[in-house]
């Protein structure tokens, strides 16, 4: 484990910087635009503009990288991320900012699926699970650390912007003087969505749903705290504590759904996030909204790791790739439509409208998962689950890897 961790230290010090700069700019331009004025629709549309790029980019980047590597197209993508940041700096008007939003979620899907695949090609079987381990933490702590950052004392209004420049430039430098050797790629097939559907119905249906209802609530939680009093350092505060909570709860989570039905749990979490949602619209106090947020987080974040897991469950291994890629698409769709949709329903309901729609997404899952459980049993065969930060979503590169190191146990077998 050691060696592994030494040989992949360039990796993940990239990554990690890279996923503190993610952080800290996604909170930074929602609580910037407020304070510049922005209406609740246009930072909606403004942080659409990710998601929007994503669904481009999780297509097109597997192909750049087949054609000119992994070190090539990883300094190109981080290098246009720290372009997008430092353009903030330049333009405060939220036409600017959407297309800047536009060109990073085109870039980060390319990095995501780099790493992962990097990471699980030189990893050895005995110890995949650890390594992996430690990019959940990079996920789920850099996002922490980048949007806790947010609270710093910034009397320009500039230093933040520089800082996520700096940090999404920096994080090509150790990549680039590794003498780590990329592995080889080749870009993954895909898999209709309507074949993925008449495998998993629930898989579909409750990606895309679950999608919305965990970018609504991450990204209008600064927002919904900054219209109740909170001071910025106390809005992002309150968005560090709900990541934190929903990355505690992940390993426990995963490990219930390895051994009960998936549907079980997935029942349970979403009932569990449509009574926090019921409280939060009732109870007034300030303190519902660190409480219930992070409760939100700590039931909604793991279900897409549950939901995908249930679809593995029921592939053949020569679909888990493909299928892994169009459930990575099915999240960008629920993630462009939950930006749109979440902040502007924050002032919705006097006042309890984001609270309303985590209720209906919640009850959604609930009564799909229930529909689902009635008409057909469980798979005898569960493979294991995999958790993945809020930011960042699994991609073709995490099981692509896996297959291949699959099919040369294969081959090693008969001749042992």
């Amino acid at each position: 484990m050691k060696r592994a961790l030494f040989d992949n230290w360039a990796l993940f010090l990239g990554m990690m910087l890279l996923m503190i700069g993610n952080g800290l700019l996604v909170t930074l331009l929602t609580i910037r635009g407020a304070t510049l004025g922005f209406s609740d629709l246009q930072i909606s549309i403004m942080q659409a503009c990710y998601p929007l790029g994503a669904l481009a980019g999780t297509i097109l980047t597997p192909r750049l990288i087949e054609k000119v590597g992994h070190i090539r197209v990883f300094s190109a993508l981080a290098s246009m991320v720290s372009v997008a940041a430092i353009a903030h700096l330049l333009t405060s008007d939220p036409v600017s900012w959407s297309l800047m939003r536009l060109l990073a979620g085109f870039c980060f899907p390319g990095l995501y699926v780099i790493t992962e695949s990097w990471l699980n090609a030189k990893s050895e079987n005995r110890i995949r699970a650890q390594v992996l381990s430690v990019y959940f933490i990079i996920q789920t702590a850099g996002p922490a650390l980048g949007t806790a950052m947010v609270g710093l004392p910034d009397p320009t209004g500039n230093l933040l912007f520089g800082m996520t420049s700096i940090l999404l430039s920096v994080a090509i430098v150790p990549l680039l003087l590794s003498n780590n050797r990329a592995p080889e790629y080749s870009a993954p097939d895909r898999m209709p969505v309507t074949r993925l559907y008449k495998i998993s119905p629930m898989a579909v249906q409750g990606i895309v749903i679950m999608g919305a209802g965990v970018v609504a609530w991450y990204i209008s939680l600064p927002l919904y705290a900054l219209q109740n009093g909170f001071s910025e350092a106390q809005a992002s505060g309150a968005l560090v504590i709900a990541l934190i909570v929903s990355s505690l709860v992940q390993y426990p989570v995963g490990w219930l759904s390895d051994r009960i039905d998936r549907r079980y749990v997935v029942i349970g979490l979403a009932g569990i996030s449509v009574l926090a949602a019921l409280w939060m619209a009732v109870d007034t106090s300030p303190s519902r909204i660190v409480i219930g947020f992070s409760v939100l987080a700590a039931t909604t974040l793991p279900i897409y790791s549950i939901l995908a897991a249930h679809a593995n469950d029921q592939l053949q291994p020569g679909q888990v790739v493909p299928a892994s890629g169009t459930m990575a698409f099915l999240m960008q769709v629920g993630q462009f439509f939950g930006v749109l949709i979440g902040p502007n329903m924050i002032s919705l309901a006097d006042g309890r409208g984001l609270q309303f729609l985590m209720v209906g997404i919640g009850s959604s899952v609930v009564l799909i998962a229930l529909a689902r459980r009635a008409s057909a049993q469980a798979p005898e065969d569960t493979g294991e689950f995999q958790a993945m930060g809020v930011i960042g979503v699994t991609q073709p590169g995490v099981l692509q890897a896996e297959s291949w190191l699959a099919e040369e146990e294969a081959q090693e077998e008969p001749a042992k």
